[in-house]
């Protein structure tokens, strides 16, 4: 049976470039080594570590060093900004919102994660610490999202709820908090959030899933769309 981190056929057959990166609610004395640290009161996005992540670094969040105040609040569930304020910036700074009513009527719907050990690591998947990971993400071109996606519906039965969302939110939102269950196989299509792109090539967005959709992914194996044409096919028109 396909163990969690059995990723070589995935890897190989989509032909992987970046590492994958996982979210762990581990304790704080976790042993995830090399880890850093954002620099405190510097309000850095989390995103800005994606070059440490492929070094093999691991970041290091507390809830008293969140990065910055976004991810404090959805990643810990802290009050870094009053509501007035959240509603203005998304609403009249950022113009995510069409009016103040949608963005509080969206901030009423949208619950931060708060984390079990108040302490989330962010790094390279590593396997003795599978009993605390909470996401994984795959940051991937087009071509290999499309077959993420497809992936995600193998096995799907169509009576049940969509396997695979694009929700709107911030970066680190869209990494752990909107995940709407840890149990049943969801993924979401992130990266779509404009302030944390300058820090990907313009070509890759991240795909993110819980622990049961990644091993559902991973156990697809021959005689999957995999081996069919309608993959290899688009493989080779790519390297011509």
């Amino acid at each position: 049976m396909t163990t969690l981190l059995d990723t070589t056929y995935l890897f190989d057959k989509l032909e992987i470039e970046y590492p994958p990166v996982g979210i762990y609610d581990a304790p704080a004395d976790s042993e995830f080594n090399p880890t850093i640290q954002p620099i405190p009161q510097k309000h850095t996005c989390i995103f800005a570590y994606f070059n440490a992540w492929k070094r093999g670094q691991t970041l290091q969040l507390t809830s008293t060093n969140y990065s910055c105040r976004g991810c404090g609040h959805w990643l810990f569930g802290k009050e870094t900004r009053d509501r007035k304020s959240m509603v203005e910036i998304i609403t009249q700074d950022e113009g995510l919102k069409c009016s103040k009513e949608i963005t509080n009527r969206w901030l009423d719907y949208s619950t931060p994660y708060k984390p079990k050990y108040k302490t989330l690591f962010i790094g390279p998947l590593k396997s003795s610490m599978d009993n605390y990971l909470k996401t994984i993400t795959l940051f991937v071109n087009p071509d290999q999202l499309s077959a993420l996606i497809v992936a995600a519906n193998y096995h799907h039965q169509p009576e049940l709820p969509n396997p695979v969302s694009i929700p709107f939110g911030s970066g680190c939102m869209q990494i752990l908090t909107i995940l709407d269950t840890f149990e049943e196989p969801h993924a979401i299509v992130g990266s779509t959030d404009l302030a944390m792109r300058m820090y990907f090539p313009p070509n890759i967005l991240a795909f993110t899933m819980n622990k049961a959709m990644f091993e559902r992914i991973c156990s697809i194996k021959e005689n999957s769309f995999f081996e069919k044409p309608i993959f290899t096919d688009l493989k080779q028109q790519r390297e011509k």
